[in-house]
């Protein structure tokens, strides 16, 4: 539901968190259970992003367990979603590598399907008990630092003062340019569709599936309520790809398996793979995408970005800031590292290098130590 009236903004706050994503919540809900300050403002009016995430590794589960003691904010979110065991990795219909979850070290070994959108209504709910709440529509236009702290102006011209500024403000983060903290890496040449449809997928719903091919990269991902969630890579598309196009990716690059029915939602999308150089400058601090985009096989993102706003928000606590970086941009380079070379092996045209995937990925996939560390390197728990 869109609020009738913004909340007002306080005049001075300990710490401003720009972005309301799930970076952004999960960080005040980790400020909250500390007892330390916060102001969490965001430019949408609740309920206007749209939702790209669809999966919460085990890593971000047991964060969760962190945040609440007793279990409930990640068996609010468990039962949101669609537990899955595996990921299984395909040459088109051709089946190559099975990634099993079920034999991880951690109370959540699987990973979790469910929208973003139902991830951030989780954490506002938590927020929410806890006493915080989201300030929106306020866009940050400016952000100025000094030796006493940090000066937020918005679009419609109030100040809020702060002894410390996070963004949390996504990959254009207003936050980061006032920082004056470089992004870099560079764009991935093609264009990212996604779509959530319903279908007849003949893997069925026990698995994600990452399908290689020379056309380019498509993960098919099952989502509550008989949804399919497809992310691929393409050459060009039109912004909001229709039925017929995505029938026409999926008989191409997985022939013979999905019948679309429906096409609920779609989008395209350009994705960059880049590291800020720092996560902090001064008074002015990054997470999430703010400080770290890349592709989404995988999908790290915002469980990367969920991870960095809990130790950020510990190490407020601490009052140990000094080792934030040094603790999370290892992880979003590692992450950034991995996802691209998943990309870059799936959508690779060299018939040769194409010949040795589909050979060695079979006979890799057989040892059991390989397959458990792909496993735990995916759902991030090496990231404790």
């Amino acid at each position: 539901m869109t609020s009738t009236a913004p909340l007002p903004l306080p005049s001075a706050t300990e710490v401003a968190i720009v972005g309301a994503g799930p970076t952004g919540l999960a960080l005040a809900v980790t400020l909250a259970e500390a007892g330390i300050d916060f102001v969490l403002l965001d430019r949408q009016a609740e309920g206007a992003n749209t939702s790209r995430a669809a999966v919460v590794h085990a890593r971000t589960l047991e964060v969760l367990d962190e945040l609440d003691r007793s279990g409930a904010l990640s068996a609010e979110l468990i039962g949101r979603g669609i537990p899955v065991t595996r990921f299984q990795i395909r040459d088109g219909a051709r089946p190559l590598a099975r990634i099993p979850f079920d034999g991880l070290r951690t109370a959540h070994p699987y990973a979790l399907l469910v929208p973003q959108y139902e991830t951030e209504a989780v954490l506002l709910a938590r927020l929410r008990a806890l006493g915080g709440e989201v300030h929106r529509p306020y866009e940050v236009t400016s952000v100025t630092q000094d030796a006493d702290g940090v000066t937020l102006t918005t679009a419609t011209g109030e100040t809020l003062r702060a002894a410390h500024a996070v963004g949390a403000d996504g990959m254009h983060s207003a936050v980061r340019e006032a920082a004056g903290i470089g992004f870099t890496g560079s764009a991935y040449g093609e264009s990212f569709v996604l779509a959530d449809v319903v279908m007849d997928w003949a893997p069925g719903s026990r698995e994600v599936s990452l399908a290689f091919g020379a056309a380019g990269l498509t993960v098919v991902a099952p989502l509550p309520g008989g949804h399919y969630r497809i992310v691929a890579t393409v050459a060009e598309a039109r912004a909001e790809p229709g039925l017929d196009f995505v029938q026409g990716l999926l008989d191409q690059r997985v022939p013979g398996q999905a019948t679309v029915r429906e096409l609920v939602w779609s989008s395209r999308f350009r994705i960059h793979h880049r590291v800020a150089d720092h996560y902090r400058a001064g008074r002015l601090l990054l997470a999430g995408d703010a400080a770290h985009v890349h592709s989404p096989a995988g999908g790290q993102g915002m469980n990367t970005g969920i991870q960095d706003a809990y130790a950020l928000g510990r190490a407020f606590a601490a009052k140990e800031l000094d080792g934030y970086e040094a603790r999370r941009r290892p992880v979003a380079l590692r992450v950034v590292a991995l996802t691209d070379r998943m990309t870059r092996v799936a959508t690779t045209r060299n018939p040769v290098l194409r010949t040795a995937r589909n050979t060695l990925l079979p006979l890799l996939a057989r040892v059991p130590a390989l397959r458990r560390r792909l496993a735990t390197e995916l759902a991030e728990l090496n990231y404790r």
